[in-house]
């Protein structure tokens, strides 16, 4: 009997769009023969159940003609045609809140359904970046100088941000993605307009030093029996820096793998799984890296990184000579093997 997997996406941040695509990724890259498939999208408290096979390459319109059931948050199931319908394991491809910062982890727990990501600590502190990568700091990890900056507080003044940080700097919300609320600022007249927007995306903002250098991202994913560091993208923008535009309209040079010396590769891959198993995560996640000179410093960790067929997991997968299917059965299964 096939289980059934639900594929949660959508979310209540800027990213809901971006989600809807990871999941329509996922669904094309997962084991139809093995597993009975639901799409689940979550609009603030309307998550509702898409169960008719998602056509390729017909997300937008799949969303909008699709027939869709709400879901019934006391165990997570839906109804159709008078049955009740359960799920046997969630997939998470909710890229900020409830999905990606510990809160959908916390009712998936409650109600007893396995997931495909971390649990709700090692969630919640990667979707803190400022906190995560200062925690990370203390197991020697090199990050950028940073300050945090919270709504409702004094705002130090802009001349103190640049002396304390130099420009250019960058300033982008703590809990957002996808570079929404992100700016490169050039100028002490920039500073506070570009912390006006990433308060747009949360209640906390990072200003933070730039680094120049060789921008870089791994993904590695566990199972009970073996770990798996894919081959390294070398991240090229034609932008200012990894924005919007670069990441989702091709305005980017995406290399994998990586043009860096094999003892690099090697140290950079040995230092995500490093830092995997210091956060406790589970599943695949993708570490964001800078190269200046001959150090190695940390930029993001992503607990749900995006799963698009132009993502750079699935980049990464097709390097490696792997086959993304098997990838997914492999962390799924992991869930259920003794």
């Amino acid at each position: 009997m096939k289980r059934s997997i639900a594929i949660i996406c959508g979310g209540d941040s800027s990213e809901h769009e971006v989600s809807l695509r990871s999941a329509a990724g996922l669904y094309s890259f997962m084991d139809k023969e093995r597993y009975d498939i639901t799409i689940v999208v979550f609009d603030g408290k309307k998550w509702v159940a898409y169960p008719e096979p998602l056509p390729e390459g017909k997300g937008e319109d799949y969303f909008k003609t699709a027939p869709s059931f709400p879901i019934d948050k006391n165990d997570f199931s839906f109804t159709r045609e008078g049955a009740k319908r359960t799920f046997d394991f969630a997939y998470i491809t909710i890229h900020g809140t409830p999905g990606e910062n510990g809160i959908l982890q916390g009712y998936l727990d409650m109600i007893g359904l396995p997931y495909s990501c971390c649990g709700v600590l090692a969630a919640a502190l990667t979707f803190n970046k400022y906190a995560c990568n200062h925690y990370l700091s203390y197991f020697g990890f090199h990050i950028a100088n940073s300050m945090m900056l919270r709504a409702g507080q004094k705002l130090p003044n802009a001349p103190k941000i640049a002396e304390t940080l130099g420009l250019p700097c960058f300033i982008k919300s703590n809990v957002g993605g996808s570079s929404f609320g992100c700016t490169k600022v050039k100028t002490v007249d920039d500073i506070y307009p570009a912390i006006e927007r990433a308060f747009k995306e949360g209640d906390e903002v990072i200003c933070e030093s730039y680094m120049k250098g060789t921008e870089v991202t791994c993904g590695v994913y566990k199972t009970k029996d073996k770990a798996v560091a894919f081959p390294i993208t070398e991240v090229v923008t034609h932008n200012e820096f990894f924005d919007y535009d670069a990441k989702y309209k091709g305005e980017v040079d995406e290399i994998t793998p990586a043009r860096i010396p094999d003892a690099l590769r090697d140290k950079i891959q040995a230092e995500t799984l490093r830092l995997y198993d210091i956060i406790g995560a589970n599943g695949i996640i993708r570490v964001d890296w800078i190269i200046t000179g001959d150090k190695i410093n940390l930029l993001e960790v992503n607990t749900t990184p995006g799963m698009t067929p132009t993502s750079f997991i699935p980049q990464q997968v097709r390097a490696a000579g792997l086959d993304i299917k098997d990838v997914l059965t492999d962390i799924i299964e992991n869930k259920f093997s003794n």
